[in-house]
Parts: structure tokens; C-alpha cells; sequence
């Protein structure tokens, strides 16, 4: 099982953010905030039960902007609740300001043992873009005091950019892969309802790239990535070695149980052998009552019912290299003259255990997820 804590608290609101985010500001708010995500992991562990606890993960929102001593207690008061694992992955997600690595000491000491660094590019024009805080020249010394301070470093990166050539792209990689992660997770830019980046394209002030050049920057990412020995074991994700595969996302896409606690953060959690969607109170003020009240973060708690699940699986397992086994689509009731059909494509793996993506699926995999789903 795994932990994902919600730290929605960020210096400045990115313009592709859609994630449930709140400006940070003065007070006594965030503190609360603490103490009540702690008495919310205490409540769901009188739910869950004993489980094992593979993967702690604190993300936002930006969680690095926490007191490091925050982030320690509600370390601690996982490894309390849950058996931690010997090899107990705790992931912390950072941005690259000077005063956030100023920190990343403190945290490691407060038990992170992983940091997710939001670079997101080491090109000034494309971080002014995308309306960072900080600078590539900055970006590089926060994943030195990164590779510093804790043993293991992933590098978040964006890209189809509105005028980027797969050359530029190329060698912005390879800029990343100087900085020596063990995990790089190039995302192409998507423009989400309701981001100002959504409204700058209504007003025909933004362009994203055309879906030809897309695809040639995606296979850009996958060329010079695995030249460099990295593994494409997900969508959008690359690890040197199964070592340094993110545990925590691998908790999600494999379709086991991942306790969610913070404002607006979603779970799924087994009970009585029936798989249950969480969701916590989105605004933080309404997280803390709610949890003062009740115990629990949760606005909904919700059964899931067979297909529901399965479909949640199919979504989740086609990201990955290994796919889905069959068995657990059943309640799908997937005809096996559409998945012959998609064989034949070369869209799906011909493998008669599980469902897997090609790389040419890969490149379409929401539509391929939507005929399989149908």
C-alpha cells in the first residue's frame, strides 16, 4: 500500500496547472494543515487495517514549501500506522528555487529518501513560458544539492512547447541527463480547461503544436532516452534500471491500494474486498474541519462496482511496458475479435495473459483506451 500526502500550497500558480492548488500565504492555516493530515492518516488506518507501506509520497501543490519538521511527523506518523517496508520509498516533490534547496538537507533528514524536481525545462525563454520562479541556471544548482542530499533523484521536464523543434528538445535532454537522475519524467504539455494557458488559447494567443510535431518530439524522448540506457516502463516515464522506478506510481498504474490525505487528494482503498474511491475536501480550510469533525478528510467515499474497477485498471495498466493482465478486465467484457483487430494494427501486444501497448499504441493511447473501454 501506498500514502499520498496533498500539500496544496504553491508560491505561484503555474499557468498549466489544473491540480487542486492554492496560493501560499501567511498565517496559522498551514500548521492546522499538518496536524490534521496526520489525524486523518490515524482515522484511515483504523480503516485500512495492518498493511504493508511501500511508498510515502508527498506531493501538491508544492510540499517542499512545507516546515521540514511538518513533513517529518507525518513521515513518522505513516511508519507508526502502517508496516513500513525495508525499502520504504519516500518521495518528496520540489521546485527548484534557492530557497527550497536550502531545505532539501533538512528533509532528507525528516526521512525523504527521493526528490521529484520540477525543472520542467533548462531553457530561460521556456521557464518564462511556462511561468516558473526560477531560472536554468538555478534549476542546475537545485539538482546538484539534490544528488547531494538524497540518494535517489527524479527530473520533471515538459515539453511539445509551442515552437519547439525535436533538435532543441534533443539537446535539452541531454542537459537533464548531464544532471545525472536515475529518473526523468518528460511530459508533453497539455492544455487543461480552465488554466490560464486554456484561456490564452480561446484567445488565439497560444498554439500548441500540431499533433505530426508532437509525435515527432515523443519520439525524440524515447531515441535519446534509451540511448542513454533509460527504460520507458511508462508513458511518460524513464528509470535507469527497475531500481529506479517510481514505487509510488508504479502503486497507481498496477492497481493496488494508495491511501490519499490533504485537501483534494483522491484514494483507493480496499474494504470488505470491495475496492472504495476516496476524495477529500478540496478548499484546506474545509479539509481541517472536516477532519476535526469526523476524524476523516474524505467529501466522498464511494464503492466502486466490478466495471467501474476494471475500467480504472484498464486506464491505468495500458500506461505501463507490462500492461494489464486479461483476467482483470472480465467485467469489461472485452470481444476478442477487437483486441485481434488492434493486433493487427500493431497497436496491441499479440500476448493471450495481458494487455499491452506497442510503442505505436503508446502514441494513441487515449483513443486506444476508449475502443477497448467501449
Amino acid at each position: 500500500m501506498g500514502v499520498y500526502i496533498h500539500w496544496p500550497y504553491c508560491a505561484r500558480i503555474c499557468p498549466y496547472c489544473d491540480f487542486n492548488v492554492f496560493k501560499a500565504r501567511p498565517g496559522a492555516e498551514p500548521q492546522a494543515l499538518a496536524r490534521a493530515i496526520v489525524a486523518d492518516l490515524e482515522a484511515q488506518a483504523a480503516l485500512t487495517g495492518p498493511r504493508t507501506l511501500t511508498s510515502i509520497f508527498l506531493g501538491g501543490g508544492t510540499p517542499s514549501l512545507m516546515d521540514p519538521a511538518w513533513a517529518a511527523a507525518i513521515i513518522a506518523a505513516a511508519r507508526r500506522l502502517w508496516t513500513p517496508a525495508a525499502d520504504l520509498e519516500v518521495t518528496l516533490e520540489a521546485n527548484p528555487t534557492d530557497a527550497e534547496a536550502g531545505a532539501f538537507q533538512a528533509f532528507a533528514q525528516a526521512g525523504v529518501n527521493r526528490l521529484s524536481l520540477g525543472l520542467q525545462s533548462l531553457d530561460d525563454r521556456a521557464l518564462a513560458f511556462l511561468g516558473r520562479n526560477h531560472d536554468a541556471r538555478t534549476a542546475v544548482r537545485a539538482a546538484e544539492a539534490a544528488r547531494a542530499a538524497f540518494p535517489r533523484l527524479s527530473l520533471d521536464l515538459i515539453y511539445a512547447r509551442p515552437d519547439q523543434t525535436p533538435q532543441a528538445w534533443a539537446q535539452e535532454l541531454e542537459a537533464a541527463l548531464a544532471l545525472a537522475p536515475e529518473h526523468l519524467s518528460p511530459y508533453q504539455l497539455t492544455i487543461e480547461a480552465g488554466t490560464a494557458f486554456d484561456r490564452a488559447v480561446r484567445r488565439g494567443q497560444l498554439t500548441p503544436p500540431d499533433p505530426d510535431t508532437a509525435a515527432a518530439l515523443f519520439d525524440v524522448t524515447q531515441e535519446v532516452l534509451t540511448r542513454a540506457g533509460f527504460d520507458a516502463y511508462e508513458v511518460s516515464n524513464h528509470a535507469l534500471g527497475k531500481a529506479a522506478r517510481s514505487r509510488h506510481n508504479l502503486i497507481y498504474w498496477q492497481g493496488h491500494d494508495y491511501v490519499g490525505a490533504g485537501p483534494g487528494a483522491h484514494g483507493r482503498i480496499t474494504l470488505g474486498g470491495v475496492r472504495h474511491a476516496t476524495h477529500a475536501a478540496a478548499k484546506p480550510a474545509d479539509y481541517i474541519a472536516r477532519v476535526a469533525e469526523t476524524g476523516l478528510g474524505f467529501a466522498t467515499r464511494e464503492p466502486l462496482n466490478p466495471r467501474e474497477a476494471a475500467e480504472e485498471r484498464l486506464l491505468s495498466g495500458l500506461r505501463i511496458g507490462e500492461g494489464v493482465a486479461l483476467a482483470e478486465l472480465t467485467p469489461l467484457a472485452i470481444p476478442a475479435a477487437r483486441i485481434a483487430d488492434l493486433v493487427e494494427l500493431g497497436l496491441i501486444a499479440d500476448d493471450p495473459m495481458r494487455l499491452r501497448a506497442t510503442a505505436a499504441g503508446r502514441l494513441v493511447l487515449d483513443r486506444l483506451t476508449a475502443e477497448l473501454a467501449i
